[in-house]
């Protein structure tokens, strides 16, 4: 790849220099999405669906309640934080390794004014959109399913594009590393599924052993997401390693932006030495 905008590839945690035309590498993949809306919009609207059918009616007919509410109730938030997350993980690995690797659709755009590091920002701002996307969907289901007791339950849509920020930086570390697009089953299945089951998504996490409760909160993502959709949507968050729940929102959200700020600079830093390397 050759452009005027290439520079020397630079330090991990550089603060990557960014303008307006950001927003242009995001609305070029907002364009595409509204020409193919249909195919994004009905596996986001069914997923949910098939989840409340199968696992909240289905399995809770098992299971008489979980801290005092249904178990439908219980694992709708967690379905929401779900969306947060697929929906931005798999826009900034897959999607985004076939933009840069397959349609050339980086080269193209680095050949304007727009630079490396406001490609990959746009790609992150997209994934976090996406996410939000996802979310308000699946948001609406859970509510058409009369599953909402808090009436906090609308912060979970701004929630969900810094959520999703996060798991997009995450995401695009791997992209940056990526040999091949098959290079992804490896965090599918060795990050993304051990937190789709182990972070209080379909039971409470106070459930596990104390180590895998300390190491849910210290290391894995989607426990913080699931912490905060939980309160804002259902309002009952149980105490977790002695905190509080007040407490452990707080230490989710700060966990949370702390860790967005990292990946977020990191991500946009391997992807500018890759490309320019």
């Amino acid at each position: 790849m050759t452009s005027p905008n290439l520079r020397k590839s630079p330090a991990r945690f550089a603060i990557p220099k960014l303008t307006y035309r950001v927003w242009m590498v995001w609305r070029r993949n907002f364009d595409v999405f509204t020409k193919t809306i249909a195919v994004n919009f009905i596996p986001s609207l069914l997923e949910p669906i098939l989840y409340l059918l199968a696992f909240g009616y289905g399995l809770g007919g098992f299971i008489p309640s979980i801290r005092g509410q249904s178990y439908i109730s219980f694992i709708a938030p967690a379905l929401v934080a779900i969306s947060i997350m697929n929906g931005s993980f798999f826009e900034c690995t897959f999607a985004s390794f076939v933009r840069m690797y397959f349609q050339k659709t980086f080269d193209a755009i680095v050949a304007t004014p727009v630079s490396v590091e406001e490609v990959v920002a746009g790609e992150l701002l997209w994934g976090a959109t996406r996410a939000t996307i996802n979310t308000t969907i699946v948001l609406a289901v859970v509510a058409a399913f009369g599953l909402i007791s808090s009436p906090l339950f609308l912060l979970v849509i701004p929630f969900a594009f810094f959520g999703g920020l996060m798991f997009a930086s995450i995401a695009m570390c791997f992209t940056s590393v990526a040999p091949n697009i098959d290079f992804f089953n490896f965090p599918s299945f060795l990050f993304l599924t051990p937190m789709f089951f182990l972070c209080g998504t379909f039971f409470p996490l106070t459930s596990l052993p104390s180590a895998a409760q300390g190491t849910a909160l210290a290391v894995l993502p989607l426990t913080h997401v699931v912490n905060i959709t939980r309160g804002l949507i259902s309002g009952k968050l149980e105490p977790i390693l002695g905190l509080n729940p007040a407490t452990l929102l707080t230490v989710s959200f700060v966990w949370i932006v702390a860790v967005t700020v990292f990946f977020f600079i990191l991500s946009i830093n391997l992807m500018k030495k890759r490309l320019t390397g």
